[in-house]
């Protein structure tokens, strides 16, 4: 169905993607999330396109869509824009779901795994999926106390890298942990009291790096389950790193020897 009419602020749909973009739990309901901005729509793959919404001025761009696409005008369509200056389209897309041999990869690369330990701020865990998806990562577990990736602001800064990075949110972190152990997997833990210096360590095995809390950094009992507790060097007064770029260093050391 393509809707050629207007929709208004009233329209019941418009009212359903206003609750998407505001509530976690309205998401999660109806197995749903929204993308916005004319990049990050031509970047989800059809089997996740649900329905699309464009002004006027954009209708070219639902050509390329494979998905029903309904116009709204500037004035409405700034309701349902989770952003300041809205490009003027947005997707409604289904859930990517993933198992958790899926973070181990496909078999044709060795498993290297991001594990984030609540994760507050949306922008870094985008952020960090983006930069797993460029350094090769094979899959990313988060904790039930992450930031949701499926927010607004999370979505864009995965730049579509949550279309094609596995990723599972788990109910027990540690349990998942053991889970990678036992899978043959070699745990790190990205951690200030850490002992080894992290480019004297092999990664070329499989291997998963331990990332925590931005403010308070991994949980005593997460860490102790690493079998080792890294360092990254630092000049100057900084005493510890953005989650994000953290993450970037250890993961780009991961693909610079395996390369």
């Amino acid at each position: 169905m393509n809707n050629k009419e207007l929709l208004s602020a009233a329209n019941k749909k418009i009212k359903q993607l206003q609750g998407y973009n505001r509530s976690s739990k309205k998401r999660r309901e109806a197995g749903v999330f929204v993308a916005e901005g004319i990049r990050l729509c031509r970047e989800v793959p059809d089997k996740y396109l649900t329905e699309v919404y464009l002004t006027p001025d954009l209708e070219g761009e639902a050509d390329a869509l494979k998905a029903p696409y309904f116009l709204v005008d500037g004035a409405v369509f700034s309701k349902i824009s989770d952003t300041q200056t809205p490009q003027g389209i947005l997707a409604l897309c289904s859930r990517p779901e993933y198992r958790f041999d899926d973070i181990l990869g496909d078999g044709k690369h060795t498993p290297l795994v991001v594990v984030l330990e609540d994760i507050q701020d949306p922008g870094n865990l985008g952020t960090i999926m983006r930069v797993s998806e460029a350094a090769g990562v094979t899959g990313v577990i988060m904790s039930r106390g992450c930031a949701d990736i499926f927010s607004p602001k999370a979505v864009r800064a995965t730049m579509g890298a949550i279309f094609r990075v596995p990723f599972i949110v788990t109910e027990d972190i540690e349990a998942s942990i053991s889970d990678l152990k036992a899978k043959g997997v070699t745990v790190y833990a990205a951690h200030l009291k850490g002992s080894e210096d992290y480019a004297k360590l092999d990664f070329k095995k499989p291997s998963a790096f331990l990332i925590g809390n931005e403010g308070n950094g991994l949980k005593d009992e997460t860490a102790a389950l690493a079998d080792k507790r890294l360092f990254i060097p630092m000049e100057g007064q900084i005493e510890s790193l953005n989650a994000g770029v953290a993450t970037a260093v250890l993961v780009y050391e991961a693909h610079r020897q395996r390369a």
